[in-house]
């Protein structure tokens, strides 16, 4: 699989919406489906989970960041992925 690195603004109703259904996916222990600019694909319940906050001169950046091995990744039912 090709290397990729793309970043996608989202509207604040359209990132509260993504927010929502990855919270209801964790609560429940199931693997997160997401399409970031026209790529769709799991996040799997394992997916390691972390808040980083940078700061540099009179910028400051939050990144919430799911890390996971593609080898993790489960092929969801159609009822499990959200």
């Amino acid at each position: 699989m090709a290397d990729r690195d793309v970043e996608r603004n989202y509207t604040v109703p359209e990132f509260a919406a993504k927010l929502r259904r990855l919270a209801d996916a964790l609560e429940s222990g199931k693997p997160f489906r997401i399409q970031v600019a026209g790529e769709r694909f799991t996040v799997p319940r394992s997916a390691e989970i972390s808040v980083e906050h940078e700061r540099e001169g009179d910028e400051e950046e939050v990144e919430f960041q799911l890390k996971w091995k593609l080898a993790d990744v489960e092929e969801p039912d159609s009822d499990d992925a959200v």
